[in-house]
C-alpha cells in the first residue's frame, strides 16, 4: 500500500519522539511505501486533488530518513492519506482540509478533514464539559479576572496554542495577572480558555491515546520542578501509567461523538481524572507508550489502516496531470 503523509519537513522530526516517524517506520516494516509532502505541495488540477510527493524511507540510524525524487500523485489513487501537520491550525491548514474533502468516499484520510476543521483542540473539549474542570471561554478581561478571583487559581491558555505554548497559571492577587490576561487575549480582542487549576497536575498530565474510540494505552507526563507545563515539548518527563475505570467510562462516553466526526487517532489529556483537552491534529506520545509497553504500538495503527483501506475500491497507479 501507499501512504501519503501531509506534514512538516522531515528535518523537523525527532526520530525518538515523533509519532509520525513511528507510523512511517511501522508501515515500512510491514512492506508499505511512504510518500512525504508538505501542505504547500497539495494542489487541485482538473477537479481532482494531487500532491507533489517524494518517496520516503526511514531508519533508526542517522541520518534517519531519505527522500526520493518528487512526482505528481493523485491522492485518490493511494490507500491512505495521513494529515500529520503540527498545529497551529491556520488558514493554510484550513485550505488543505477543504481540498482533501475531494477524497471523501474514495480514499481513507486520517483524521477526517471535516473533523479536523470542526475540532479546535480546546473548544471541541466543551462537547464533553461534564467531564472537564470548571472552564470559561471569553475575550472579556474583567470576566476572566472575576473568574480567577472566584477560583483563587486558574490556568489561562490561548485557543490556538500547542505543546504547552502560552499556558500560564494566574493566582488571585498576582500583580502580573492583568498583564498575563492582556497578553493572552491580545488586549481583549481574542478569546482565551480559562480553567480551574487542578493541583493534581503536580502528579502528572495523563495522555490517553485512542484508535477508533478504543484505548491504545496511556502515558503520564510530569512537569519539571520549575514549570507548570507537563507537555513533552516543554520538557516534561514521561512515566508509564494505567487508565482508570473512571477514565475508561469517560472514553466510552466520548467515543460515539469522536467516531461520528471521523476522529480516528486522538489523544485525550486528563489531570486528576478530569478531561482538559482533546488532541486531534497531530497527537503524539506513541513512541513513549511503545517503550513502556515493550512493543511498537504504532503497528496497531498501521494494521487498522490496512483493514480500513480495503473498504475502498482498488486503486490504479497514479499518473501525472501533465
Amino acid at each position: 500500500m501507499r501512504f501519503v503523509y501531509v506534514m512538516d519537513p522531515m528535518d523537523r522530526v525527532a526520530p525518538d519522539k515523533d509519532t509520525t516517524f513511528a507510523f512511517q517506520r511501522a508501515a515500512q516494516r510491514r512492506g508499505h511505501r511512504s510518500l512525504h509532502c508538505e501542505p504547500r505541495d497539495v494542489y487541485v488540477d482538473g477537479g481532482d486533488v494531487w500532491a507533489r510527493a517524494r518517496p520516503l524511507s526511514v531508519s533508526d540510524d542517522a541520518p534517519h530518513f531519505s527522500l526520493g525524487s518528487p512526482s505528481d500523485v493523485r491522492l485518490a489513487d493511494v490507500e491512505c492519506v495521513l494529515i500529520r501537520k503540527d498545529p497551529p491550525f491556520d488558514a493554510e491548514y484550513l485550505y488543505i482540509t477543504l481540498m482533501l474533502e475531494k477524497l471523501r468516499g474514495r480514499t481513507l484520510v486520517v483524521n477526517d478533514p471535516r473533523g479536523l476543521r470542526d475540532a479546535n483542540e480546546k473548544l471541541y473539549t466543551l462537547h464533553f464539559a461534564r467531564h472537564m474542570p470548571r472552564t470559561l471561554v471569553t475575550s472579556e478581561r474583567d470576566r476572566i479576572h472575576r473568574f480567577v478571583a472566584e477560583l483563587g487559581t486558574a490556568v489561562v491558555k490561548p485557543l490556538d496554542g500547542a505543546g504547552g505554548s502560552g499556558v500560564m497559571v494566574v493566582d488571585k492577587g498576582d500583580r502580573n495577572a492583568r498583564s498575563i490576561v492582556d497578553y493572552i487575549t491580545h488586549e481583549g480582542t481574542r478569546h482565551a480558555m480559562v480553567q480551574e487549576f487542578l493541583p493534581a497536575v503536580r502528579a502528572g498530565d495523563k495522555r490517553v491515546l485512542l484508535l477508533e474510540g478504543e484505548i491504545l494505552g496511556a502515558i503520564n507526563r510530569i512537569a519539571r520542578d520549575d514549570d507548570v507545563r507537563s507537555n513533552i515539548h516543554a520538557g516534561g518527563r514521561v512515566e508509564p501509567c494505567a487508565v482508570t475505570a473512571e477514565e475508561r467510562a469517560i472514553v466510552g462516553d466520548m467515543a460515539p461523538r469522536l467516531a461520528s466526526d471521523g476522529l480516528v487517532f486522538v489523544g485525550l489529556d486528563f489531570i486528576g481524572g478530569r478531561l482538559t483537552e482533546v488532541n486531534v491534529t497531530s497527537p503524539t506520545g506513541i513512541q513513549e507508550l511503545s517503550r513502556h509497553t515493550g512493543r511498537d504500538v504504532a503497528e496497531d495503527v498501521i494494521a487498522w489502516i490496512e483493514r480500513r483501506a480495503s473498504d475502498y475500491r482498488p486503486r490504479l497507479d497514479s499518473i501525472s496531470p501533465g
